[in-house]
């Protein structure tokens, strides 16, 4: 039987009590295609089955996506709305108790308005997320701005896909996190994968990565460590963290050193080269291999893979953009594609591995601090003007760009923030400098969280809102390839929790701004009034229709109206959105980590993500499998300096920066470089890794350098624990 009719008749083999709904996972960019189980005398949700017909995973799915059902009907979901009573308590757990929710919104209502009563409109904040939908992102975005009327919106992308959105901005005029569809990526002949641990990261896209191989194609991997994907390259290319500038431009030296320039794609589509070519000449492979530590017959060999592949495609993730030049990063591997002219069909191009659900979408639609639905600009008195027509306000009333993420805790330490709307995020784990983060929040007048768990961050809070998991809801959300897609709803809300953009209308008719919410009854509401506002931006998703997004496995966009199928491969007609219709190739001078190693802090630290986990961990971490698998955080040690220090496996350590400092159990492992230990960044309290990261700022994207500060460790008297 052919394997398609297979799977469709084991489909069809159903208990009588249970039915199944088709949506997607809940975590990273993949967004796997997955069947939720459900059982129709409960209506609950009981289970999980893969997909097949679903062309990006097709029935491959992770240790977290095959859980991720569990967290719906978890025993720590918040039920009620929760408001503190005991502000000597703020900051832990403890000290709430269970409230009403005309009781909760008159709270935040009166107090909110105070705030800005006396302070005025911008002393109110939102911080949110990008595993929401996109409607909910949107309709975020709207409410920071229309209800609390406020310049003070920023998101947890910020420390997640800002430069890659920056670089790709910088280099094509718009930021689409992959130039092709990921059905493209096994069908070419050279991957060059930088920063990204894919097969932890995004596993279910490693039969791609090894279907190249096995055709005869070849892999390059750039990473300081030998990951599961770096083991299998045919080039590891095995940098200090915060060096992949110097590679690039290295790479890129050779590659047009030795021919492999494609002059007529460079002079018909492309600016910059010249200037560009210029700059690389001094990254010669032994000045390169001095700054990155690679030797100069991997850096030669993989520019040589590279150069001569008839397709390739570029392809990184977190490990290069979480630096204080992420962006620079950015441009500097998408120089690579634009040199060879490897950019602008099939099989050809650049991709992210995107972090989060919907970190696409999440970034396109107003919740970043400058930006408005459609990837508009708040700087743009004519991009102001269109989405005013959509909201019912004068472009007098939108406000002005806000600050970066990081940049909002500076303002609430100032005390120029007071409030926080804090929805769909951690900080308190996930930010840098957590120290500093910490103390930000605290020390805030009035917060209100919207969470479905307690979460770190929570605990600062003095209200608490219950809202649904992604399966008790309905909407549209952007994986990595661009391709919109649509999660459906197989649950009713659990005890009296909301969803996001139903808890926003309602508190927007408490702090009397009702008249541009109440028209909004239901997700497919503001869907449709989402579509109308992206209509006409760069990021337009006016066509991509529930019913189309369900008839064509997804929509790519652009898609400008109904009869758009979309836009799967970016530049097929060469045209890049400058105002010139070219890219830029850009010229970028090499800046080292904003912290080097010195004699009080001689090791490198970087952190990054296990299979079993998820960002801050608010999720997976409550999941007993994937916290039987990975129940603590430790830090990688390369033997030889597990031995200068006396360091055994397995012993517990004290790690530490300028900025704070965690005790973790040792990992020994060769996979590390000597000079550089990592620690996976998924916990919190005191295991939180961004203890001791540093908030240097990335001058465009002002993404915080997350992958690369000095550190010092130091074995501690006591054995672990056995």
């Amino acid at each position: 039987m052919p394997r398609d009719k297979f799977f469709k008749e084991i489909e069809n083999v159903r208990h009588p009590n249970e039915t199944l709904v088709k949506t997607h996972c809940s975590y990273c960019g993949m967004q796997c295609g997955m069947n939720l189980r459900v059982d129709t005398r409960t209506n609950k949700i009981i289970g999980v089955e893969p997909r097949y017909d679903w062309p990006v995973n097709v029935g491959k799915m992770c240790p977290k996506g095959v859980t991720a059902y569990q967290q719906t009907n978890h025993p720590d979901r918040i039920l009620k709305p929760l408001i503190r009573d005991d502000a000597s308590l703020k900051g832990t757990k403890e000290g709430f108790r269970e409230a009403s929710w005309d009781e909760a919104y008159d709270l935040i209502a009166k107090k909110f308005i105070e705030l800005q009563e006396k302070y005025g409109k911008d002393t109110l904040s939102v911080f949110s997320g990008v595993s929401m939908t996109n409607e909910k992102c949107y309709l975020t975005g709207k409410f920071a701005r229309v209800a609390l009327q406020t310049r003070y919106i920023d998101y947890n992308g910020r420390f997640c896909m800002s430069s890659a959105a920056g670089g790709f901005l910088r280099s094509f005029g718009v930021d689409r996190g992959s130039t092709l569809p990921w059905t493209d990526i096994h069908e070419s002949d050279c991957l060059f994968i930088a920063g990204s641990n894919t097969a932890e990261c995004h596993p279910t896209s490693m039969f791609r990565v090894w279907n190249v191989q096995e055709r005869g194609g070849y892999l390059i991997v750039a990473d300081p460590r030998e990951t599961p994907v770096a083991r299998r390259a045919d080039v590891h290319l095995d940098l200090r963290p915060g060096t992949d500038l110097a590679l690039a431009n290295g790479i890129l030296n050779l590659l047009i050193q030795n021919g492999y320039a494609d002059e007529a794609f460079v002079n018909n589509h492309t600016n910059g080269f010249e200037e560009t070519k210029e700059l690389v000449k001094e990254f010669t492979p032994e000045y390169t291999s001095r700054i990155t530590g690679v030797a100069v017959e991997k850096i030669i060999r993989a520019a040589e893979i590279y150069g001569k592949a008839p397709n390739a495609v570029v392809m990184f993730a977190r490990g290069i953009e979480q630096q204080h030049k992420g962006v620079d990063n950015v441009s500097a591997y998408t120089n690579m594609a634009l040199v060879t002219g490897k950019i602008g069909r099939p099989k050809s191009g650049v991709a992210t591995f995107t972090g989060q659900g919907n970190g696409q979408g999440g970034r396109e639609h107003g919740q970043k601090s400058d930006l408005l639905p459609g990837y508009r600009k708040l700087t743009n008195p004519k991009h102001v003007e269109e989405v005013c027509k959509v909201w019912g306000i004068t472009p007098e009333e939108m406000p002005q760009p806000g600050v970066s993420a990081y940049e909002m805790f500076e303002l609430m330490e100032q005390k120029t923030i007071r409030g926080l709307y804090l929805l769909c995020s951690n900080p308190a784990v996930s930010a840098p400098n957590l120290n500093f983060v910490r103390k930000a929040l605290k020390g805030l007048d009035f917060m209100v969280c919207a969470d479905f768990y307690l979460s770190e961050s929570a605990e600062f809070a003095d209200v608490i809102l219950p809202t649904v998991t992604w399966s008790e809801d309905e909407g549209t959300v952007t994986n990595l390839e661009g391709r919109i897609i649509k999660i459906n709803k197989a649950q009713e809300p659990l005890g009296e929790s909301k969803p996001d953009w139903q808890i926003q209308v309602e508190l927007s008719e408490r702090l009397g701004r009702g008249k541009y919410f109440s028209h909004l009854k239901t997700a497919r509401d503001v869907a449709d009034e989402f579509r109308l506002a992206s209509k006409g931006g760069y990021a337009d998703y006016y066509g991509a229709t529930w019913d189309k997004i369900d008839k064509q496995d997804g929509v790519f966009w652009p898609c400008r109206d109904e009869n758009d199928p979309g836009t799967p491969h970016m530049f097929l007609d060469k045209k890049f959105y400058h105002p010139d219709g070219k890219a830029k190739i850009c010229a970028l001078p090499y800046r080292p980590p904003a912290e080097e190693p010195d004699a009080d802090y001689p090791l490198r630290l970087t952190t990054g993500r296990v299979v079993f986990h998820y960002l801050s961990g608010n999720q997976t971490r409550r999941i007993q499998f994937l916290r039987d698998m990975c129940p603590e955080p430790y830090v990688e040690v390369h033997p030889e300096t597990a031995a200068k220090y006396k360091i055994e496996h397995e012993e517990y350590v004290r790690l530490f920066t300028r900025r704070g400092e965690a005790e973790y159990k040792v990992k020994i492992t060769e996979a590390i470089r000597k000079d550089t230990v990592f620690v996976p960044y998924h916990f919190g309290h005191d295991k939180s890794i961004n203890l001791l990261t540093i908030a240097a700022l990335d001058p465009m994207s002002r993404m915080p350098e997350f992958k690369a500060c000095a550190a010092q460790i130091e074995k501690l008297a006591r054995k672990a624990v056995q």
